[in-house]
């Protein structure tokens, strides 16, 4: 009986697993408040946008033209149409012409300097106070004050030149909104 109970009582201490697990952990924090804060926020300037200056229909011989500077104190926008006398003359031939008045239409045409030499080169004068053909060019001769003035075209180193002007006056006009 004893051989027995040693028996069973080693078939248990063998059945058994012992394992010991030891954890050990240590947290320190420390939080400091202050009830004096405040916040800066950083933020860019609003924009000066520039209008969106168009015209609704393409009946009308206008141009849009707008701009905008914008500095970290002062915006500015502006803009403004601006009429096209050549897209009118065009437009008032083309409706005489489509009433029939073929005479009026040239007459409106012959008011642009380049139509004038042209028609002169073609041989067909341009109408002078009713008259047409010889007696036209006989009437402009004897009334050259009466002619369209020459209007000298911009060449390419005006328009640089008129550009370069106008971005250094620009650019003065930036740098002194800066300094304010």
């Amino acid at each position: 009986m004893l051989t027995m109970a040693s028996l069973f009582i080693s078939g248990a201490a063998l059945s058994q697993n012992t394992s010991h697990v030891i954890t050990d952990s240590t947290s320190n924090s420390k939080v400091d408040t202050d009830a004096n804060s405040r916040t800066i926020v950083i933020s860019p300037p609003p924009s000066a946008i520039s209008p969106g200056v168009g015209s609704s229909s393409s009946d009308l011989c206008t141009v849009g033209v707008s701009g905008a500077v914008q500095t970290q104190i002062l915006g500015i926008s502006t803009g403004e149409m601006i009429r096209d006398q050549n897209c009118e003359r065009l437009k008032i031939s083309k409706t005489l012409y489509d009433m029939g008045m073929k005479v009026a239409a040239v007459s409106v045409l012959c008011q642009d300097r380049r139509v004038y030499d042209a028609m002169e080169m073609a041989g067909t004068p341009c109408p002078y106070l009713g008259d047409i053909g010889d007696k036209a060019s006989d009437q402009w001769k004897a009334n050259p004050h009466r002619i369209p003035v020459v209007e000298e075209m911009e060449t390419k180193e005006d328009v640089q030149k008129r550009n370069a002007a106008v971005a250094a006056g620009g650019l003065s006009l930036a740098l002194l909104l800066l300094l304010l």
